[in-house]
C-alpha cells in the first residue's frame, strides 16, 4: 500500500495570535504549511514556507497556492484567518474604514477560495474560515466589522453547497473574545480598559474568553478526517456567548 502523503495547509494571517497557534498545531500533526501575512513577522515562523503579501490581493493568493503545489505537490487545507477589527458606531465609521475591512476580511477570503479551489478539488480538501460571533448576533459599535464577518458566514454556507460535489468541505469557526494582541490593542483605546475587559468576560457563560489555542484546535478539528461528515457548519468558540 502506498504511504499516505503529507497534508499541506495554507494559512492566511499566520503571524497573528490564532495564526501562530494554528501553525504550531498543524506542524505537530505533520502538515506542511504555507503561511501568509502582510507582516514580515511571518518570515520568523519556524518550519513554514512564508509569503509576505496583502491577503486582499489576488496575486498573493495565487502565489501561495502555487508555492504549495510546486513545493509539496498538493493543497489539502485553506484557512482564511486574516482579519482587521474595528469598533466604531455607524456615524463615526468612514468610507475608508469600510473599504479596508471589506478588502481584508471579505475580499481576502474570496480571492483565496477562488485561487485554491482547483487544488483542493484534487485532494478533496477543506476550507475553514474564521468568522466571529459578531457575524451571528448584533453587536453595538461594530457595524462595519460585523457586516464583514456576516458575509463570511454566508460565504461558508454558499461554498459548502457549491463545492460539495467536488468533495471540498467548507466550514467556519466563530470565536467570541480571544486573548490576543488583536483584542488588547482595540481595548487599549477605551477610557477604562479593565472595566471593558470585565464586562466582556461577564458575557461569556464559561467565565473565560478563548485562547488562540482553543480556536486553533477547533479549526484543526474541522479540517480533520474526524469531521469528514461536516460541511456548512459555523462552530462557535465563544464560551457560550451566543447561547444566551
Amino acid at each position: 500500500m502506498e504511504p499516505e502523503r503529507q497534508r499541506v495547509a495554507l494559512i492566511t494571517g499566520a503571524a497573528g495570535g490564532v495564526g501562530r497557534a494554528l501553525v504550531a498545531l498543524l506542524r505537530t500533526r505533520g502538515y506542511a504549511v504555507v503561511a501568509t501575512d502582510i507582516s514580515p513577522d511571518v518570515e520568523k515562523l519556524a518550519g513554514v514556507v512564508p509569503v509576505v503579501g496583502d491577503v486582499a490581493d489576488a496575486a498573493t493568493a495565487q502565489r501561495a497556492v502555487a508555492l504549495a503545489e510546486r513545493g509539496f505537490g498538493r493543497l489539502d487545507l485553506l484557512v482564511n484567518n486574516a482579519a482587521r477589527f474595528l469598533r466604531k458606531p455607524l456615524g463615526e465609521s468612514t468610507d475608508d474604514d469600510f473599504e479596508r475591512l471589506v478588502a481584508t476580511n471579505v475580499r481576502g477570503a474570496f480571492v483565496h477560495c477562488r485561487a485554491a479551489v482547483e487544488a483542493l478539488a484534487r485532494t478533496r480538501g477543506a476550507i475553514v474560515t474564521v468568522t466571529s460571533i459578531s457575524g451571528l448576533v448584533g453587536m453595538p459599535n461594530q457595524v462595519v466589522y460585523a457586516m464583514t464577518k456576516g458575509a463570511l458566514v454566508q460565504l461558508t454556507r454558499q461554498l459548502a453547497v457549491e463545492l460539495a460535489p467536488r468533495g471540498i468541505r467548507v466550514n467556519a469557526v466563530a470565536p467570541g473574545a480571544i486573548d490576543t494582541g488583536f483584542i488588547a490593542e482595540a481595548r487599549a483605546a477605551d477610557p477604562d480598559p479593565a472595566a471593558t475587559a470585565a464586562a466582556v468576560l461577564a458575557r461569556h457563560p464559561l467565565g473565560r474568553i478563548s485562547t488562540p489555542a482553543d480556536v486553533a484546535a477547533a479549526i484543526a478539528f474541522l479540517a480533520s478526517p474526524e469531521a469528514g461528515g461536516i460541511t456548512s457548519a459555523i462552530l462557535s468558540v465563544d464560551g457560550g456567548y451566543v447561547a444566551q
